[in-house]
């Protein structure tokens, strides 16, 4: 069952991020990536609290596009993490499917904000 609490499940996206980066071989390609990910990773829930405290419409609205670019960037990190490290494929699959479904619930909101 999806979760519809945004603020928990973009708070536990970010942390599932966190476990998985936790668990990937350090060499120089993953380490690249991996920083890249946590920034974008973990951002997605940090501006979608940023959105609930907007102080206007306009203000809403681009913060729920600037979730749905950190949502977008961070399918990017892992599809390239997926080629630097196949240790954990599935998870990074798992993890790739969430950022694509908050990527398009963002757009959506984004959309009926208007």
């Amino acid at each position: 069952m999806a979760e519809y609490n945004l603020e928990e499940r973009t708070a536990k996206f970010g942390e599932n991020i966190i476990c998985m980066i936790k668990k990937v071989p350090k060499n120089l390609a993953t380490i690249a990536i991996l920083k890249q990910l946590i920034r974008s990773g973990t951002s997605v829930g940090a501006s979608y609290m940023e959105a609930n405290g907007a102080s206007s419409k306009k203000d809403f609205r681009n913060k729920i596009h600037i979730c749905k670019k950190e949502a977008m960037e961070t399918k990017y990190w892992l599809r390239m993490l997926a080629q630097a490290d196949e240790n954990f494929k599935d998870d990074y699959r798992s993890l790739w499917q969430e950022a694509q479904e908050l990527s398009m619930i963002f757009g959506k909101i984004a959309v009926n904000s208007k």
